[in-house]
């Protein structure tokens, strides 16, 4: 539209974040964020988008949320999304008895070919959620949050603790989730990997274990975000890798110091150490 009218303010949608908590299924009068929800309506909730993806399975837009304990946010545009669409708020569990595992404050987010959300978690957590887990009302009064813990899997990255620290997790602090959904590195489809802030490298979960992809040198690498291309799908693993910048604002508090500039890095995955 804008680019046939050039009017950016008719060519821009918006649409509040609302629940079903009347659970019928579609939008209706709300409350809003400051007043009790009432089961007749629907309820507006502030929130916001900070990653954000595409669900290839239902069309759906899927974020995090930052804050405590931080949620993933599933958002059903509609018809017409300014007037139709709903939202559904899915909260890291924290304090749940049925959840096996808790975990805290997701940050960056990504999906998977299969719809399931993958995010890290600042208790040093990598996290996925699968909605098709859930077992209870997906909409309705007491469909707020915490109403899936079940949907949740939290794995521990692969860092020590910090000194008294008994809780699940890690001393790790990624930043982002980026899903691997074409096999671009090597490791095959829909691999998560996390932006490994503290560990100086990328942490893939390939199968529930983790291959840890560290940059040597200059030791400091910090990425915030990552991505993969596969140039020549008949050159076998010289044709495909993953890059990355380093993304802390001083690169020159890496170890080769003053005058360091930023860097692209390439990672590329050989089958065997030899392989040529």
């Amino acid at each position: 539209m804008f680019l046939e009218t050039g009017d950016e303010e008719a060519s821009q949608g918006w649409t509040a974040l609302v629940l079903d908590t009347n659970g019928n299924g579609r939008r209706d009068e709300f409350t809003e964020p400051n007043e009790p929800i009432d089961p007749t309506k629907d309820h507006r909730v502030t929130t916001g988008f900070y990653g954000v993806a595409y669900n290839p399975v239902d069309g759906t837009i899927w974020g995090s949320s930052l804050g405590f304990p931080g949620a993933v946010l599933r958002l059903d545009p509609g018809d017409d999304p300014s007037n139709t669409a709903l939202t559904e708020v899915f909260e890291v569990p924290w304090e749940n008895p049925g959840a096996e595992v808790q975990g805290y404050s997701p940050r960056g987010m990504d999906i998977d070919r299969n719809g399931v959300v993958w995010t890290p978690l600042a208790s040093g957590h990598m996290a996925s959620f699968d909605r098709s887990k859930c077992t209870g009302p997906l909409n309705g009064p007491e469909a707020t949050g915490q109403h899936c813990p079940e949907g949740w899997t939290l794995y521990e990255e692969p860092l020590p603790k910090f000194k008294g620290v008994d809780d699940s997790g890690s001393a790790e602090g990624s930043y982002y989730t980026w899903v691997d959904q074409f096999n671009t590195f090597g490791l095959g489809e829909n691999i998560p990997i996390n932006t490994g802030n503290a560990a100086e490298g990328l942490l893939a979960l390939k199968d529930g274990e983790w291959v840890i992809i560290r940059v040597p040198y200059p030791l400091g690498f910090y990425t915030k975000w990552m991505d993969g291309r596969i140039d020549d799908p008949d050159a076998g693993w010289k044709g495909r890798g993953l890059w990355a910048t380093y993304g802390t604002r001083a690169p020159f508090h890496t170890e080769t110091g003053k005058g360091t500039p930023s860097k692209v890095v390439q990672f590329q995955l050989r089958p065997d150490p030899l392989a040529k």
